[in-house]
């Protein structure tokens, strides 16, 4: 007796299903997965929002900032002086299949919204890991967008695809309501301006979910990439995040995929995206984690922290020692030393306390 699966959901990570034999399954009639590679397809690193390293929840954001809270990967982005404060959180509200999903939650409304206001949730991704996308050759593909969204309401808002390296964006507008719902957007191929092959920003994703008459003012831009578009073509159309402190917003199983078609949400364990996160930021989780430092000579007491993965750039260093002040002595994408003063019969101990390393787009 042979025994059967299905290869589409073999790959989704359900194998409970029995279908037609392995032996007679080609490419063609897997028919949910458009013509990608059959692992490795999604782009986005934490799509299932199971990584926060910084923290779980923070109050109070809002203010003008372009800064990373707590789901690792996805920065917030204000601007214009907006009135509106939220709380962005790692929350256990999550559709069938998913663990976790961000949220914000609007704690002060902003209902007098001026012209320049704008509030986005970011994801940005390296330009070496995006060549798949061909963009900028006469072979480019489509760029398909998944997502679970709910809110508290019925909303609109949109998520701008914008290429970091030549200026170019499109815009698609989506509706939210209050159970989950998955949104699948299919941008077009764009054979004009390649994306630098290397570790810098290469693509930028935006999620307009609040913005005043300069970004909402004209016809949104949703046909095409095009080069520095009107910034009021970028949102229109779009609701107000702050228009009531009963508002909130919840997303999880983001998926960005070469081609036209939404496969199943690729799931990956949560080691695999911890690892993955931690070329951009990692830290120590508490003092037991922390490291004691070594004689070097007469004079000087050393550390040396080799990182989890080597991180995406030379990341910028915040520590705390518990004796002292010390000095950075040499830090690249692999590893990173400080040292003090101290002397061979110091009876004192040296511990490099708190740390994280930040090597963020």
């Amino acid at each position: 007796m042979s025994r059967t699966r299905d290869l589409g959901k073999i790959i989704s990570g359900n194998f409970d299903v029995p279908a037609a034999s392995l032996d007679s399954v080609t490419r063609s009639n897997i028919s949910d997965l458009g013509t990608g590679a059959l692992s490795n397809r999604n782009l986005i690193i934490n799509g299932a929002m199971q990584v926060a390293q910084r923290s779980t929840s923070v109050t109070g954001i809002g203010a003008d900032q372009t800064a990373y809270h707590t789901i690792d990967r996805w920065q917030i982005e204000t601007g214009g002086s907006n009135s509106g404060r939220f709380t962005m959180s790692q929350s256990s509200d999550a559709p069938s299949g998913f663990g976790s999903s961000l949220k914000l939650d609007c704690t002060t409304s902003d209902t007098s919204i001026g012209a320049g206001e704008y509030l986005l949730l970011e994801y940005r991704i390296e330009g070496q890991d995006v060549q798949r996308i061909k963009k900028g050759t006469p072979d480019a593909e489509e760029i398909t967008i998944s997502f679970y969204v709910k809110a508290n309401a019925a909303f609109n808002f949109v998520l701008e695809v914008l290429d970091a390296t030549n200026g170019r964006q499109c815009s698609k507008l989506f509706s939210t309501t209050t159970g989950w719902n998955r949104v699948e957007l299919t941008y077009p191929a764009d054979t004009t301006g390649a994306v630098a092959n290397n570790n810098a920003e290469g693509i930028r994703l935006f999620f307009w979910i609040h913005a005043g008459s300069n970004y909402t003012g004209g016809t949104l831009n949703s046909s095409s990439f095009t080069n520095n578009p009107p910034a009021a073509n970028r949102a229109s159309g779009i609701s107000s995040f702050y228009s009531s402190t009963s508002n909130e917003f919840y997303l999880t199983g983001f998926q960005m995929e070469a081609g036209n078609t939404a496969t199943p949400f690729e799931h990956r364990s949560y080691g695999e995206e911890l690892a993955k996160c931690q070329r951009y930021f990692c830290k120590n989780g508490t003092a037991s984690s922390s490291y004691y430092a070594y004689v070097y000579n007469a004079n000087f007491k050393f550390v040396h922290v080799q990182y989890p993965v080597q991180m995406r750039a030379t990341p910028t260093a915040s520590y705390t020692m518990n004796n002292g002040s010390w000095n950075i002595f040499n830090m690249d994408n692999v590893h990173w030393k400080t040292y003090g003063s101290s002397t061979y019969d110091d009876t004192g101990t040296y511990r490099l306390e708190n740390y994280s390393f930040d090597a963020e787009l």
